[in-house]
């Protein structure tokens, strides 16, 4: 886009060059046509060929060729020819004034043409600014950042720059172009060091470092330096493109810093939501984990400061056996949540009858569903389902703990399994408690979340590695108020079936 000095001193010369064989051609010919036309009207010809030539040409080439067509026409027509001397004082008159008239007519039109260049130039630069910009939003990596940056300046500047970045703790990572095979060197980068610190460019055509190969920009924020640019440029830049340059760099600058400002919001919304979690599960934690240790230390005191009844001391066993087992719930839900966030939980299906598995979950909460009227409803031709035994007793055994916690004593639950010939095995708990509001809908399945109707108790995990077991199997589950009250939980999970009258037959 912007040519170097070489090449403009070689535009230079072509023009001047071109002007006058165009001033001898058109002379020539005007020679050849002078008997015809009359000397004075050569004069006319000329004075319009400069004022064609202006349209092209800059100030320079104009001049000579006003000066070469006054010339020309004194020494080649106006009598006595061959000679300067002028021997009609109108002739004079006229030769001065053609003078005049050339070089004003040639200045004003080519004063018209550098306006109208510098114009479409600084159209040309906002536009490339305004794409600049737009590809820099775009961008959502430092990687990306760099591509833009640095194929921009390919384009505009003809170079291949370098990027030098620093990390927080001072590292200095560099990123050079894909097709650039010169790196930089260590007294580069000793410059590159010294910009980053003082943030002012440094290298070739600059006041610091002179003697290097490169410039170095640093790029600097509203903040501090975020690293720097550095370019081979061939020739020294324009006041104008060095402008422009500039303006790239600020724009590239400004990227980072947001980037930059964006990673650190991030990280303190992170940190802030790590320590808002924290002191949720350090509270939720404490609370559930003193009521079975004081009570498992309250019976042992109890125990052994005094002889009790034997039926005393069994009702002390069983309030301990609670204890433990509530207390080994808890551990449990906080190790699955463990395997969840670590992503090292996956499932290990094997041909599982569902039959088994309801009364094995059954059979675990029979104190908590005794109080309860438990209804299953399987079909009598429920085949064998693929799934891993164990992640779904886990879900299964919530879902009915989650449901004796909130129904009333007295009431159904009601456990159905079905499968679809599409491939997907449901299953619904269902119960006649207090339902859910429809802000506990939205939030249900989330860490440590308890709804507004809660009872006492619990870290709100049950739920939620609900959701990420049943999710390891690729199903999903949610969540829905039953008509008449109550809680209806729906999981579906696709999965391979076997007919079990083909496996008796096996």
């Amino acid at each position: 886009m912007f040519p170097f000095s070489l090449r403009k001193q070689n535009a230079i010369f072509f023009h001047y060059v071109s002007v006058t064989v165009i001033m001898i051609l058109v002379s020539l010919i005007c020679y050849q046509l002078k008997e015809l036309i009359g000397y004075r009207q050569v004069s006319f010809i000329l004075l319009f060929v400069v004022t064609l030539l202006a349209i092209f040409f800059s100030t320079g080439p104009i001049l000579l060729a006003s000066v070469l067509g006054a010339v020309i026409w004194d020494f080649f027509f106006i009598p006595p020819s061959f000679t300067l001397h002028i021997g009609d004082t109108e002739d004079t008159l006229m030769l001065v004034m053609f003078f005049i008239v050339a070089l004003v007519n040639g200045i004003l039109t080519s004063r018209v043409k550098r306006q109208e260049r510098n114009a479409r130039n600084r159209e040309e630069k906002t536009l490339a600014l305004y794409k600049l910009t737009r590809e820099l939003l775009e961008a959502t990596e430092i990687t990306d950042i760099v591509i833009v940056a640095q194929q921009f300046l390919k384009k505009y500047f003809n170079v291949n720059p370098a990027l030098l970045l620093w990390d927080e703790d001072g590292t200095m990572n560099i990123h050079y172009p894909d097709n650039d095979e010169q790196f930089l060197s260590e007294a580069d980068k000793r410059v590159a060091m010294w910009v980053f610190k003082n943030s002012m460019k440094a290298g070739r055509d600059t006041e610091e470092y002179s003697s290097s190969a490169r410039t170095f920009y640093p790029l600097q924020s509203s903040l501090k330096c975020l690293g720097v640019i550095g370019m081979r440029l061939k020739e020294a830049l324009t006041p104008a493109e060095e402008q422009f340059l500039e303006a790239c760099v600020t724009l590239v600058a400004g990227k980072f810093e947001r980037e930059l400002l964006s990673a650190k919001a991030k990280d303190a919304y992170i940190l802030a939501e790590s320590d808002k979690l924290y002191k949720t599960l350090f509270n939720s934690i404490s609370h559930e984990l003193r009521i079975p240790v004081a009570t498992i230390m309250g019976a042992t005191d109890t125990l052994l400061s005094e002889k009790y009844p034997e039926q005393t001391r069994k009702r002390l066993y069983s309030e301990m056996g609670k204890a433990s087992v509530r207390l080994n719930r808890l551990i449990e839900n906080l190790l699955n949540m463990s395997r969840l966030e670590s992503g090292h939980l996956s499932s290990r299906p094997d041909w599982c009858d569902v039959h088994d598995l309801i009364n094995k979950v059954v059979g675990t909460l029979g104190m908590e569903l005794s109080p309860f009227i438990l209804i299953l409803e399987i079909p009598e031709d429920m085949p064998l389902v693929y799934i891993d035994f164990g992640l779904m007793e886990q879900v299964l055994h919530n879902l009915l703990l989650n449901a004796t916690q909130y129904a009333p004593e007295g009431t159904e639950i009601v456990v159905s399994f079905a499968y679809e010939k599409r491939g997907s095995l449901i299953v619904r708990v269902t119960d006649h408690g207090k339902g859910f509001s429809p802000a506990d809908l939205n939030l249900l399945f989330r860490k440590f979340y308890r709804g507004e109707k809660a009872s006492s108790g619990g870290t709100g995990l049950g739920l939620s590695i609900v959701k990420g077991f049943v999710e390891a199997h690729g199903g999903s589950v949610s969540a829905s108020n039953r008509d008449g009250g109550g809680a209806v939980f729906t999981i579906e999970i696709p999965v391979n079936a076997s007919e079990i009258n083909e496996y008796k037959q096996i």
